[in-house]
C-alpha cells in the first residue's frame, strides 16, 4: 500500500468522494487513490454539501421566479437526483424491493441484486419522493433553506456510520469494494455534519438530527434482522431515510 494511505486526511479524499457519491464532473484520480475509499468517508458531508448547494441554488432562483411552491420542490430534488445519477434513490427502490420480497436473507440480496424493480421498490420510491417534493415545498414556502441544505449533508454522514455498524451481507459490491471505515473516520464525518448543521439552523437543528439518529438506529436493526448487515443498496436508503427523517422534523417545527 502506498504510504499516504495510511494519513487521516488526504487532499484526494474530497475529489474521491465526490467520484463515489455523484456524477459530477472531477478531473480523473490517480489510481492509487482509490485505495483510500474506505478513509475518504469523512468527506461525505461535504459531497451533501455540494450536492444541497446546488440543489439550493435551482430552488432559489425558482423561488424567485415565484413559480409555485410545488414546482420549486421538484426542481430542487431533480438537482439532487441528476448530480447523484439517482443511485441513493435506486437504492431505497432495491432494499424495499428485497427486504419485503423475500423471506430468507440470501433471496433478499439476490432480489436486491437483481437490476428489475418489484412492485414494492416502485411504490416505495413513488411515496418516499412524493413526500419528499411536499416536505421541500413546505420548507420552501417558509424560506427554510438551510434546512434543506442541513439535511443533504447530514444524510451523507450517516451512512459511514451503517458501515461501521453493520459487516458488510455480501462479498462484492459498491459497500464491499469501498470497505469498513474506521469508527475514528466515520465519527470524523458525522462531527462534520453535526456542526454544520448546527451553524446552519442553530438549536432548530437539535430535535431534526436526534430524529434522523433514530431512523438510522431502527433502520440499521431492520437491516441486521433482513440481510444480516448493510450493502450499497441499504447505504442508498440510508441517505434518503435520513434526509426524509430530517425534513419531516424540520417541516414540523415550522
Amino acid at each position: 500500500m502506498h504510504k499516504n494511505d495510511t494519513k487521516l486526511f488526504s487532499r484526494w479524499d474530497i475529489p474521491l468522494a465526490i467520484v463515489l457519491l455523484t456524477r459530477l464532473p472531477v478531473p480523473r484520480l490517480p489510481e492509487k487513490v482509490f485505495a483510500r475509499q474506505a478513509d475518504a468517508v469523512w468527506a461525505f458531508p461535504v459531497v451533501g454539501l455540494v450536492i444541497g448547494a446546488l440543489a439550493c441554488a435551482v430552488g432559489w432562483a425558482a423561488v424567485a421566479l415565484h413559480l409555485p411552491a410545488t414546482a420549486c420542490a421538484i426542481g430542487l430534488i431533480a438537482v439532487m437526483i441528476l448530480t447523484t445519477g439517482a443511485m441513493h434513490e435506486d437504492g431505497l427502490a432495491d432494499t424495499i424491493d428485497g427486504f419485503w420480497g423475500g423471506f430468507t436473507p440470501e433471496r433478499r440480496l439476490e432480489i436486491m441484486k437483481d437490476s428489475h424493480i418489484g412492485a414494492y421498490g416502485v411504490l416505495g420510491l413513488i411515496l418516499s419522493q412524493f413526500l419528499r417534493i411536499a416536505i421541500v415545498a413546505t420548507l420552501l414556502s417558509a424560506g427554510a433553506f438551510t434546512a434543506i441544505l442541513a439535511a443533504c449533508i447530514l444524510s451523507r454522514a450517516f451512512m459511514p456510520v451503517l458501515m461501521v455498524a453493520l459487516p458488510n451481507a455480501r462479498n462484492s459490491g459498491l459497500s464491499h469494494s469501498v470497505g469498513g471505515p474506521k469508527v475514528g473516520t466515520a465519527a470524523i464525518g458525522l462531527g462534520v455534519a453535526v456542526t454544520c448543521a448546527a451553524f446552519l439552523m442553530g438549536s432548530a437543528a437539535i430535535i431534526p438530527t436526534l430524529v434522523a439518529a433514530l431512523t438510522v438506529a431502527a433502520f440499521a436493526q431492520l437491516a441486521k434482522t433482513k440481510i444480516n448487515g448493510q450493502t450499497g443498496d441499504v447505504l442508498g436508503a440510508t441517505q434518503q431515510l435520513v434526509e426524509l427523517s430530517f425534513l419531516t422534523a424540520a417541516a414540523a417545527a415550522l
